[in-house]
Formats: C-alpha cells, sequence, structure tokens
C-alpha cells in the first residue's frame, strides 16, 4: 500500500514529503527548503532509473534531485505527519513545475 508522509528536519530548515510504497522504498520525493520553502527537488524512483538507463543521470538529478537511496524502515524520520495522496499531488505538482522553469532557466543562460 502507498502510503504518503512529510517530515521537517530544523537543523536544514527543509520539509520532505515522500510517497512510499509497501516495502518503505520512496517513489517520489520533494524538498522544499528555507520560510518561502522552495522547492530544491522533486525526484522520481522511475524517472531517475530511465535517466540512468538512458546516459541522461547527471542531466536529470541536476534538475529533479534523488530519492532516499534507503527504505524509510532503516532510517527515522523526524515526526513524520501523514499525507492524503491528493496533499501530496498539489506538492508534487508545484515543485516539479518549479525545477523545470529552473532547469530552463539554467538552459538559457548556457545558450
Amino acid at each position: 500500500m502507498t502510503r504518503w508522509f512529510r517530515s521537517h528536519w530544523a537543523e536544514e530548515d527543509t520539509w520532505f514529503y515522500f510517497e512510499v510504497d509497501a516495502d518503505g522504498w520512496v517513489t517520489r520525493q520533494v524538498e522544499l527548503q528555507g520560510p518561502l520553502e522552495k522547492p530544491i527537488a522533486a525526484a522520481s524512483l522511475t524517472e531517475w532509473e530511465a535517466a540512468q538507463q538512458a546516459g541522461t543521470l547527471a542531466e536529470h538529478e541536476a534538475t529533479f534531485g534523488v530519492t532516499a537511496e534507503v527504505p524509510v524502515h532503516e532510517w527515522d524520520p523526524h515526526d513524520p505527519q501523514d499525507l492524503t495522496a491528493g496533499e501530496f499531488e498539489i506538492v508534487w505538482r508545484t515543485a516539479r513545475a518549479s525545477c523545470q522553469a529552473r532547469a530552463r532557466a539554467r538552459s538559457t543562460r548556457g545558450a
């Protein structure tokens, strides 16, 4: 069963939003940093695996970041707060759009 939750790391002033599969692996992850909750990552495990196979992993990680590399039962999320699928999707879509816009801006400056 898929589950969604968020956790705040005060040391980094970062909110982490997770979508986790039945085995505890993070399938999607969002990171929002600072008081304005600026999106810094919106990573999908499926997309990361596809980018790795396609040889575009560096570009993909620069745009979207990465998901946690171990199942959640192997680490201790800080005070996890359950979310609904809908709550996660709103944060996901907003963060993805921000990451994509930042990547477009980088490619425009580099052109």
